[in-house]
């Protein structure tokens, strides 16, 4: 499985704008290309940071979707208030759900890097070492891993039912992180807590 994500910083006046538009628009036209299974939304409205993930069922339907989405995303940041996006592409390593997240659901997402052979042990550190504290958690919705075996980066992301239950992980969460990173011979570049304004991904269960 693959992934792409769109990084956009909106405008934060337009962000419920651009949460309808990415719903009605561009979740219809993407999901309907070949080899899509799916799309999720998560954003920031205190930053305006968006993050948009389409998921794929092989490296060669991601591919084949580039020309197409783009009139697509420019139409997502004319909506956004913004004229420009920062576009990953992912491999999908772990996928893990309890179960479906609630309307109000938040996420914490974790982009960590180092040398080429994290995309190998990252996944297997995060089966063994991560997931199983997290399960642990009030609220755990899910957790995924995605890599990036050129770039020697990884995403992890783990859902939570609500934005209190999110923060009262925090400090667990960070202990943890610490832990892991040593043991991955990663540095943590980035930490954010954003809102799950769409969750349309329909992966199947990695571990």
């Amino acid at each position: 499985m693959y992934a792409r994500t769109t990084t956009i910083q909106a405008d934060r006046s337009k962000i419920a704008d651009g949460i309808a538009h990415v719903r009605d628009q561009v979740l219809p036209q993407v999901t309907a290309m070949d080899g899509c299974v799916g799309m999720s939304l998560l954003v920031d409205r205190e930053t305006g940071r968006c993050i948009a993930t389409t998921a794929w069922e092989s490296e060669a339907a991601m591919q084949a979707s580039a020309e197409p989405v783009r009139p697509v995303r420019d139409r997502a940041e004319q909506a956004m208030g913004t004229s420009s996006s920062a576009v990953e592409q992912w491999e999908v390593a772990v996928v893990h759900r309890d179960h479906a997240m609630p309307e109000g659901s938040c996420a914490r997402v974790t982009w960590l890097s180092g040398d080429p052979g994290l995309a190998d042990r990252g996944p297997d550190i995060f089966k063994l070492a991560v997931l199983p504290r997290l399960q642990e958690f009030e609220g755990f919705c899910s957790a995924s891993l995605m890599v990036s075996r050129d770039t020697g980066r990884i995403v992890g992301t783990v859902t939570f039912e609500t934005r209190a239950q999110l923060e009262a992980t925090r400090q667990a969460v960070a202990a943890i992180r610490e832990r892991a990173s040593q043991e991955m011979r990663a540095t943590v570049d980035d930490v954010a807590e954003m809102e799950v304004a769409l969750a349309h991904l329909h992966l199947p269960e990695l571990v």
